[in-house]
């Protein structure tokens, strides 16, 4: 039952990050690095992969493709966090250098939470009985 509640908390910030990008995507465009083209393309397409990854992670028989894109989508991301803190002087000054910082660990943990899902509860290790533990 945890894991159900995480896993539709997960869905819904996949939802609202990824409709964000619609909503507001100026927000977005000075994140993203010079060596990434497109970049009004790029910021839509990301939104609209955060939103198809979410209901793939909330439908029963795709939710484990819908975990894997989460990660990997997490993955991808670190480019615009670390090129963040490179221009953290310039381009992203008004942005406190911790707050650039923090964002590395927070990914490690968003890629986490979606790798859980990755497995099935009928894949996770069993326990060990009191006669193997003897």
């Amino acid at each position: 039952m945890i894991k159900f509640g995480f896993k539709y908390l997960l869905v819904a910030f996949f939802i609202f990050g990824g409709a964000m990008h619609f909503i507001n995507p100026d927000f977005y465009l000075p994140m993203m690095p010079p060596y990434i083209p497109a970049h009004e393309f790029m910021v839509l397409l990301s939104g609209a992969t955060e939103i198809l990854a979410a209901i793939l992670l909330a439908t029963p028989k795709t939710s484990k493709w819908g975990a894997w894109f989460i990660v990997a989508h997490l993955l991808v991301f670190f480019t615009v966090h670390i090129y963040m803190i490179q221009e953290a002087d310039t381009r992203f000054a008004d942005v406190p250098l911790m707050a650039l910082w923090f964002r590395i660990p927070v990914q490690f943990l968003f890629i986490a939470w979606a790798f859980w899902f990755t497995r099935d509860q009928k894949e996770a290790p069993e326990s060990i009985s009191e006669s193997e533990a003897s």
